[in-house]
Protein backbone atom coordinates (compact mmCIF):
# COMPACT_ATOMS: atom_id res chain seq x y z
CA UNK A 1 0.00 0.00 0.00
CA UNK A 2 1.55 3.38 -1.08
CA UNK A 3 2.01 5.82 1.58
CA UNK A 4 -0.70 8.27 0.72
CA UNK A 5 -3.44 5.58 0.62
CA UNK A 6 -1.91 4.60 4.24
CA UNK A 7 -2.31 7.82 5.61
CA UNK A 8 -5.74 7.91 4.11
CA UNK A 9 -6.53 4.91 5.90
CA UNK A 10 -5.85 6.17 9.31
CA UNK A 11 -7.49 9.46 9.03
CA UNK A 12 -10.63 7.15 7.61
CA UNK A 13 -11.15 9.78 4.74
CA UNK A 14 -13.19 8.38 2.04
CA UNK A 15 -11.16 6.78 -0.90
CA UNK A 16 -11.03 5.64 -4.18
CA UNK A 17 -7.92 3.73 -5.42
CA UNK A 18 -6.26 1.21 -7.21
CA UNK A 19 -4.88 -2.18 -4.87
CA UNK A 20 -0.93 -1.52 -4.21
CA UNK A 21 -0.04 -4.72 -4.30
CA UNK A 22 1.60 -6.01 -7.81
CA UNK A 23 1.15 -9.58 -7.39
CA UNK A 24 -2.61 -8.96 -6.85
CA UNK A 25 -2.25 -6.65 -9.88
CA UNK A 26 -0.64 -8.90 -11.90
CA UNK A 27 -2.96 -12.07 -11.11
CA UNK A 28 -6.33 -9.88 -11.87
CA UNK A 29 -5.23 -8.92 -15.23
CA UNK A 30 -4.31 -12.65 -15.99
CA UNK A 31 -8.30 -13.02 -15.17
CA UNK A 32 -9.34 -9.77 -17.66
CA UNK A 33 -11.72 -12.17 -19.86
CA UNK A 34 -14.09 -14.56 -18.24
CA UNK A 35 -14.02 -16.56 -21.95
CA UNK A 36 -15.55 -19.70 -21.69
CA UNK A 37 -14.19 -20.86 -18.18
CA UNK A 38 -17.40 -22.31 -16.01
CA UNK A 39 -15.26 -21.22 -12.93
CA UNK A 40 -12.67 -18.87 -12.62
CA UNK A 41 -11.33 -17.40 -9.23
CA UNK A 42 -9.60 -14.07 -8.57
CA UNK A 43 -8.93 -11.71 -5.78
CA UNK A 44 -10.70 -8.48 -4.82
CA UNK A 45 -8.48 -7.47 -1.84
CA UNK A 46 -5.44 -8.56 -0.10
CA UNK A 47 -2.82 -6.41 2.29
CA UNK A 48 0.47 -8.12 3.79
CA UNK A 49 -0.07 -8.39 7.50
CA UNK A 50 -3.71 -7.55 7.06
CA UNK A 51 -6.97 -9.77 7.44
CA UNK A 52 -10.14 -9.21 5.61
CA UNK A 53 -12.83 -10.92 6.65
CA UNK A 54 -17.08 -11.05 6.27
CA UNK A 55 -18.53 -9.60 3.42
CA UNK A 56 -22.54 -11.37 4.35
CA UNK A 57 -22.12 -9.01 7.99
CA UNK A 58 -21.91 -6.05 5.49
CA UNK A 59 -23.08 -6.64 2.14
CA UNK A 60 -23.49 -6.53 -1.26
CA UNK A 61 -25.10 -4.03 -3.90
CA UNK A 62 -25.53 -4.44 -7.94
CA UNK A 63 -26.08 -1.91 -10.60
CA UNK A 64 -25.85 -3.87 -13.74
CA UNK A 65 -22.14 -5.05 -14.26
CA UNK A 66 -21.27 -2.04 -11.27
CA UNK A 67 -20.55 -4.15 -7.84
CA UNK A 68 -19.99 -3.03 -4.43
CA UNK A 69 -19.49 -5.40 -1.41
CA UNK A 70 -18.43 -4.39 1.80
CA UNK A 71 -16.10 -5.84 4.43
CA UNK A 72 -13.78 -5.31 7.20
CA UNK A 73 -10.24 -4.50 7.14
CA UNK A 74 -8.26 -5.95 10.55
CA UNK A 75 -4.52 -6.54 11.87
CA UNK A 76 -3.43 -10.38 10.95
CA UNK A 77 -2.46 -12.67 13.95
CA UNK A 78 -2.22 -16.12 13.35
CA UNK A 79 -4.55 -18.43 15.32
CA UNK A 80 -5.78 -21.90 14.86
CA UNK A 81 -9.19 -21.72 17.35
CA UNK A 82 -10.00 -18.22 16.89
CA UNK A 83 -10.28 -15.59 13.76
CA UNK A 84 -6.82 -14.74 12.87
CA UNK A 85 -7.24 -11.19 14.19
CA UNK A 86 -5.08 -8.94 16.29
CA UNK A 87 -7.57 -8.00 19.15
CA UNK A 88 -5.30 -5.09 20.20
CA UNK A 89 -5.60 -3.30 17.15
CA UNK A 90 -8.52 -1.10 15.39
CA UNK A 91 -10.71 -2.55 12.53
CA UNK A 92 -12.72 -1.02 9.71
CA UNK A 93 -15.71 -1.40 7.18
CA UNK A 94 -14.06 -0.59 3.70
CA UNK A 95 -15.87 -1.23 0.26
CA UNK A 96 -14.66 -2.69 -3.26
CA UNK A 97 -16.20 -1.64 -6.00
CA UNK A 98 -15.77 -3.11 -9.62
CA UNK A 99 -17.12 -1.50 -12.59
CA UNK A 100 -16.84 -4.30 -15.16
CA UNK A 101 -18.99 -7.72 -13.86
CA UNK A 102 -16.22 -8.23 -10.95
CA UNK A 103 -13.32 -8.91 -12.97
CA UNK A 104 -11.03 -5.52 -11.36
CA UNK A 105 -11.78 -3.74 -7.97
CA UNK A 106 -10.85 -0.61 -6.03
CA UNK A 107 -10.91 -0.27 -2.47
CA UNK A 108 -12.97 2.25 -1.29
CA UNK A 109 -13.07 3.43 2.80
CA UNK A 110 -16.10 5.27 3.75
CA UNK A 111 -16.12 7.76 6.74
CA UNK A 112 -19.84 7.52 7.27
CA UNK A 113 -19.60 3.78 7.96
CA UNK A 114 -16.36 4.20 10.38
CA UNK A 115 -18.15 6.93 12.12
CA UNK A 116 -18.09 6.96 16.54
CA UNK A 117 -21.23 9.22 16.08
CA UNK A 118 -24.72 8.41 18.10
CA UNK A 119 -27.31 6.44 16.18
CA UNK A 120 -30.35 8.66 15.97
CA UNK A 121 -34.16 7.70 14.92
CA UNK A 122 -34.60 7.76 11.25
CA UNK A 123 -36.43 10.81 10.25
CA UNK A 124 -37.91 9.06 7.72
CA UNK A 125 -38.44 9.94 3.88
CA UNK A 126 -36.44 7.26 3.03
CA UNK A 127 -36.96 6.35 -1.18
CA UNK A 128 -36.28 2.92 -1.21
CA UNK A 129 -36.65 2.73 -5.44
CA UNK A 130 -34.33 5.29 -5.95
CA UNK A 131 -32.45 3.71 -8.75
CA UNK A 132 -28.63 4.27 -7.41
CA UNK A 133 -30.09 3.29 -3.79
CA UNK A 134 -28.89 0.76 -0.75
CA UNK A 135 -28.73 0.43 2.82
CA UNK A 136 -26.37 -1.56 5.10
CA UNK A 137 -27.49 -3.13 8.53
CA UNK A 138 -24.95 -3.71 11.26
CA UNK A 139 -26.26 -4.50 15.26
CA UNK A 140 -28.68 -1.81 15.73
CA UNK A 141 -27.67 0.54 12.90
CA UNK A 142 -28.56 1.45 9.79
CA UNK A 143 -27.18 3.35 6.82
CA UNK A 144 -28.86 4.38 3.19
CA UNK A 145 -27.05 5.74 0.03
CA UNK A 146 -28.38 7.50 -3.28
CA UNK A 147 -25.25 7.48 -4.82
CA UNK A 148 -24.24 3.88 -4.81
CA UNK A 149 -22.58 3.50 -1.56
CA UNK A 150 -19.94 6.63 -2.35
CA UNK A 151 -21.96 8.06 0.08
CA UNK A 152 -24.10 7.08 3.79
CA UNK A 153 -26.32 8.98 5.53
CA UNK A 154 -26.64 7.49 8.96
CA UNK A 155 -26.23 5.85 11.44
CA UNK A 156 -30.18 5.36 11.79
CA UNK A 157 -30.97 3.56 15.08
CA UNK A 158 -32.81 0.11 14.60
CA UNK A 159 -35.50 -0.22 17.00
CA UNK A 160 -34.87 -3.23 19.99
CA UNK A 161 -38.27 -4.69 18.97
CA UNK A 162 -38.71 -5.58 22.69
CA UNK A 163 -35.76 -7.93 22.62
CA UNK A 164 -32.26 -7.72 24.42
CA UNK A 165 -30.11 -6.63 21.63
CA UNK A 166 -30.61 -6.48 17.87
CA UNK A 167 -27.44 -8.05 15.84
CA UNK A 168 -28.18 -7.36 11.97
CA UNK A 169 -26.44 -7.65 8.99
CA UNK A 170 -27.50 -6.67 5.90
CA UNK A 171 -30.80 -8.42 4.39
CA UNK A 172 -33.92 -6.81 2.80
CA UNK A 173 -36.41 -6.42 0.30
CA UNK A 174 -37.55 -2.79 -1.41
CA UNK A 175 -41.83 -3.65 -1.77
CA UNK A 176 -42.61 0.36 -2.66
CA UNK A 177 -40.83 3.66 -2.30
CA UNK A 178 -42.38 3.76 1.07
CA UNK A 179 -42.14 0.40 2.38
CA UNK A 180 -39.03 -2.10 2.78
CA UNK A 181 -38.63 -5.77 4.40
CA UNK A 182 -36.12 -6.07 6.75
CA UNK A 183 -34.84 -9.53 7.95
CA UNK A 184 -32.95 -8.94 11.04
CA UNK A 185 -31.60 -11.59 14.32
CA UNK A 186 -32.14 -10.71 17.95
CA UNK A 187 -31.38 -12.47 21.37
CA UNK A 188 -32.99 -15.67 22.18
CA UNK A 189 -34.45 -15.51 25.65
CA UNK A 190 -31.60 -16.47 27.55
CA UNK A 191 -29.82 -13.32 25.80
CA UNK A 192 -27.39 -15.17 23.28
CA UNK A 193 -27.26 -14.72 19.67
CA UNK A 194 -30.21 -15.73 18.26
CA UNK A 195 -32.76 -16.11 16.20
CA UNK A 196 -34.18 -14.38 13.36
CA UNK A 197 -37.14 -12.13 12.48
CA UNK A 198 -38.86 -10.24 9.62
CA UNK A 199 -39.45 -5.93 10.16
CA UNK A 200 -41.14 -3.50 7.82
CA UNK A 201 -41.39 -0.46 7.50
CA UNK A 202 -44.68 1.49 6.04
CA UNK A 203 -43.57 4.75 5.99
CA UNK A 204 -40.20 5.29 4.17
CA UNK A 205 -38.36 4.24 7.57
CA UNK A 206 -40.11 6.78 10.01
CA UNK A 207 -40.90 3.90 11.98
CA UNK A 208 -40.01 0.19 11.82
CA UNK A 209 -42.43 -2.65 13.13
CA UNK A 210 -41.79 -6.10 13.86
CA UNK A 211 -43.52 -8.68 11.66
CA UNK A 212 -42.86 -11.80 12.66
CA UNK A 213 -40.09 -14.54 13.60
CA UNK A 214 -38.81 -16.58 10.54
CA UNK A 215 -37.86 -19.80 12.94
CA UNK A 216 -38.37 -21.24 16.27
CA UNK A 217 -35.84 -20.53 18.66
CA UNK A 218 -33.06 -23.04 18.84
CA UNK A 219 -30.80 -24.65 20.83
CA UNK A 220 -27.83 -23.63 19.46
CA UNK A 221 -28.35 -20.52 17.05
CA UNK A 222 -30.33 -19.79 14.19
CA UNK A 223 -29.27 -16.46 12.79
CA UNK A 224 -28.15 -14.49 9.26
CA UNK A 225 -31.19 -14.89 7.20
CA UNK A 226 -30.70 -14.32 3.61
CA UNK A 227 -34.43 -13.56 1.94
CA UNK A 228 -35.86 -13.62 -1.85
CA UNK A 229 -39.09 -12.82 -2.80
CA UNK A 230 -40.47 -15.71 -4.91
CA UNK A 231 -44.05 -13.80 -5.76
CA UNK A 232 -46.55 -10.95 -5.30
CA UNK A 233 -46.70 -12.56 -1.85
CA UNK A 234 -43.94 -15.56 -1.84
CA UNK A 235 -40.73 -15.62 0.77
CA UNK A 236 -37.98 -17.62 1.06
CA UNK A 237 -35.62 -17.08 3.73
CA UNK A 238 -32.50 -19.22 4.17
CA UNK A 239 -31.23 -19.28 7.70
CA UNK A 240 -27.62 -20.17 9.12
CA UNK A 241 -27.72 -22.93 11.80
CA UNK A 242 -25.66 -24.04 14.30
CA UNK A 243 -25.58 -27.01 17.11
CA UNK A 244 -23.15 -28.01 19.82
CA UNK A 245 -22.94 -31.68 20.72
CA UNK A 246 -21.14 -34.68 20.54
CA UNK A 247 -20.53 -33.63 17.04
CA UNK A 248 -20.76 -29.82 16.11
CA UNK A 249 -22.18 -29.06 13.36
CA UNK A 250 -23.17 -26.17 11.02
CA UNK A 251 -26.14 -26.26 8.37
CA UNK A 252 -28.49 -23.97 6.75
CA UNK A 253 -32.50 -24.29 6.59
CA UNK A 254 -35.25 -22.62 4.52
CA UNK A 255 -38.54 -21.31 5.54
CA UNK A 256 -41.39 -19.87 3.46
CA UNK A 257 -44.20 -17.65 3.46
CA UNK A 258 -46.90 -17.31 1.64
CA UNK A 259 -48.43 -13.96 3.27
CA UNK A 260 -45.94 -11.69 2.40
CA UNK A 261 -44.39 -12.45 5.46
CA UNK A 262 -46.42 -12.67 8.52
CA UNK A 263 -46.49 -16.88 9.11
CA UNK A 264 -43.46 -18.71 8.00
CA UNK A 265 -43.40 -22.50 7.59
CA UNK A 266 -39.83 -24.75 7.47
CA UNK A 267 -38.90 -25.81 3.65
CA UNK A 268 -36.10 -27.41 3.51
CA UNK A 269 -32.31 -28.56 4.83
CA UNK A 270 -30.33 -27.11 1.89
CA UNK A 271 -26.84 -28.43 3.12
CA UNK A 272 -24.04 -28.48 5.45
CA UNK A 273 -21.75 -25.81 6.28
CA UNK A 274 -19.43 -28.46 8.91
CA UNK A 275 -17.49 -27.16 12.20
CA UNK A 276 -15.79 -24.26 13.74
CA UNK A 277 -20.06 -22.45 13.94
CA UNK A 278 -20.74 -23.21 10.42
CA UNK A 279 -21.74 -20.49 7.84
CA UNK A 280 -24.43 -18.22 6.35
CA UNK A 281 -25.97 -18.81 3.24
CA UNK A 282 -26.10 -16.08 0.58
CA UNK A 283 -29.27 -16.84 -1.78
CA UNK A 284 -30.10 -15.29 -5.15
CA UNK A 285 -32.98 -15.59 -7.26
CA UNK A 286 -31.92 -16.32 -10.63
CA UNK A 287 -33.32 -14.45 -13.72
CA UNK A 288 -35.28 -17.41 -15.35
CA UNK A 289 -36.26 -17.89 -11.90
CA UNK A 290 -34.29 -20.51 -9.94
CA UNK A 291 -32.85 -20.09 -6.26
CA UNK A 292 -28.96 -20.08 -6.37
CA UNK A 293 -27.35 -20.39 -2.78
CA UNK A 294 -23.65 -19.92 -2.14
CA UNK A 295 -22.28 -20.91 1.28
CA UNK A 296 -18.54 -21.68 3.10
CA UNK A 297 -18.14 -25.44 4.58
CA UNK A 298 -15.61 -25.40 6.99
CA UNK A 299 -14.88 -28.99 7.87
CA UNK A 300 -11.96 -30.89 5.51
CA UNK A 301 -11.77 -30.22 2.71
CA UNK A 302 -12.57 -26.09 3.63
CA UNK A 303 -13.72 -24.47 0.54
CA UNK A 304 -16.98 -22.88 -1.41
CA UNK A 305 -19.94 -24.46 -2.81
CA UNK A 306 -23.09 -24.00 -4.16
CA UNK A 307 -26.72 -25.39 -4.87
CA UNK A 308 -29.36 -25.08 -7.39
CA UNK A 309 -33.35 -25.14 -6.45
CA UNK A 310 -35.80 -25.39 -9.67
CA UNK A 311 -39.22 -25.08 -7.02
CA UNK A 312 -38.48 -22.25 -4.84
CA UNK A 313 -36.31 -24.11 -2.43
CA UNK A 314 -37.95 -27.36 -1.77
CA UNK A 315 -35.57 -29.59 -3.16
CA UNK A 316 -31.89 -28.58 -4.23
CA UNK A 317 -29.35 -29.93 -6.52
CA UNK A 318 -25.92 -31.71 -7.01
CA UNK A 319 -23.41 -29.44 -4.58
CA UNK A 320 -21.40 -27.34 -6.77
CA UNK A 321 -17.85 -26.93 -5.19
CA UNK A 322 -17.04 -23.84 -6.36
CA UNK A 323 -13.19 -24.62 -4.59
CA UNK A 324 -12.06 -26.77 -2.01
CA UNK A 325 -8.68 -25.24 -1.40
CA UNK A 326 -9.16 -23.49 1.86
CA UNK A 327 -5.97 -23.18 4.29
CA UNK A 328 -8.56 -23.04 7.69
CA UNK A 329 -11.91 -23.09 8.66
CA UNK A 330 -11.45 -19.09 8.77
CA UNK A 331 -13.14 -18.53 5.14
CA UNK A 332 -16.48 -17.93 3.42
CA UNK A 333 -19.62 -15.21 4.45
CA UNK A 334 -20.69 -15.57 0.88
CA UNK A 335 -21.95 -12.84 -1.15
CA UNK A 336 -23.40 -13.14 -4.42
CA UNK A 337 -25.02 -11.08 -7.49
CA UNK A 338 -25.76 -11.68 -10.89
CA UNK A 339 -24.43 -10.19 -13.47
CA UNK A 340 -26.67 -8.98 -16.81
CA UNK A 341 -24.53 -11.82 -19.29
CA UNK A 342 -26.52 -14.46 -16.37
CA UNK A 343 -22.96 -15.06 -14.50
CA UNK A 344 -22.44 -15.13 -11.10
CA UNK A 345 -20.21 -13.17 -8.66
CA UNK A 346 -19.64 -15.14 -5.26
CA UNK A 347 -17.43 -12.65 -3.29
CA UNK A 348 -16.08 -14.13 0.45
CA UNK A 349 -13.13 -14.21 2.61
CA UNK A 350 -9.88 -16.63 2.29
CA UNK A 351 -7.07 -18.48 2.90
CA UNK A 352 -4.89 -20.78 1.00
CA UNK A 353 -1.30 -22.20 1.07
CA UNK A 354 -0.27 -19.71 -1.60
CA UNK A 355 -2.00 -16.48 -0.05
CA UNK A 356 -2.58 -17.44 3.97
CA UNK A 357 -3.43 -14.02 5.14
CA UNK A 358 -7.14 -13.81 4.98
CA UNK A 359 -8.39 -11.52 1.75
CA UNK A 360 -11.32 -11.17 -0.26
CA UNK A 361 -11.58 -13.33 -3.37
CA UNK A 362 -14.38 -13.78 -6.08
CA UNK A 363 -15.30 -16.22 -8.06
CA UNK A 364 -16.93 -15.29 -11.49
CA UNK A 365 -18.90 -19.04 -12.49
CA UNK A 366 -21.94 -19.71 -14.81
CA UNK A 367 -24.71 -21.78 -12.68
CA UNK A 368 -25.54 -23.32 -15.85
CA UNK A 369 -22.22 -25.30 -16.37
CA UNK A 370 -20.06 -25.54 -12.81
CA UNK A 371 -20.26 -28.78 -11.73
Amino acid sequence: MNKKLAVTMLTLCFLTAPFACSETAKQDSAEKVDGDVPIRHLIVYKQAGRFCGWPANNGIWSWGNEILVGFHLNYYKESEDRHSIDQDKPRQRVLARSLDGGQSWALEIPQALNSRKESVPCPGEVNFTHPDFAMTCRGSKFHISYDRGKTWQGPYRLPDFGQQAIMARTDYIVNNKNDCSIFLTSTKTNGKEGRPFLARTHDAGKTIDFVSWIAPEPEGYSIMPSTVRVSPRGLVSAIRRYERGDINKGWIELYASNDDGQTWQFLSKAAETGGKGGNPPSMVRLRDGRLCLTYAYRSRPQGVRAKISNDNGKTWGDEIHLRDDGRTWDIGYTRTVQRPDGKLITAYYYTTQENPEQHIAATIWDPDRAK
